[in-house]
């Protein structure tokens, strides 16, 4: 696996402490660039209607995505989550269901609130970057 660094400078707010990094580092490595993840099923059930479930399987789908190239949740070096109608209280909703899919690897983190996303039934949509 390549050296991946998490950093949180001093002179930036800290993100540490809200479960990302503002700097993420890599050295040379195979890069993996996953395409946005939402709660779909291969088997075309329709998404949960709530965000936090929303949240959780679109988590879950990335984690397929990164397995399928050898990666994991630690090789994730950026992520951007995409909320329909964005507000402080979704972000609250959703953002857990992220952090507990990274299990403690804090990624260069981005929220972007967004107009829709594919299919009026998603509230989210999460890409990501990793390095191996």
């Amino acid at each position: 696996m390549s050296d991946i660094e998490r950093i949180n400078p001093d002179t930036l707010p800290d993100a540490g402490s809200m479960g990302y990094s503002q700097v993420t580092t890599c050295k040379p490595g195979k890069m993996i660039f996953i395409s946005g993840q939402v709660a779909w099923t291969p088997g075309g059930d329709p998404a949960p209607d709530n965000l936090a479930e929303q949240a959780k399987m679109a988590s879950s789908n990335l984690g397929k995505a990164l397995a399928s190239a050898g990666a994991g949740p630690e090789n994730i070096v950026s992520a951007r989550a995409f909320i329909v109608d964005y507000t402080e209280g979704k972000g609250a909703e959703a953002f857990p269901e992220i952090l507990a899919f990274l299990d403690g690897n804090q990624v260069a983190f981005t929220l972007i609130g967004c107009a829709a996303l594919a299919s009026p039934d998603l509230m989210i949509e999460i890409e990501a970057i990793a390095v191996v």
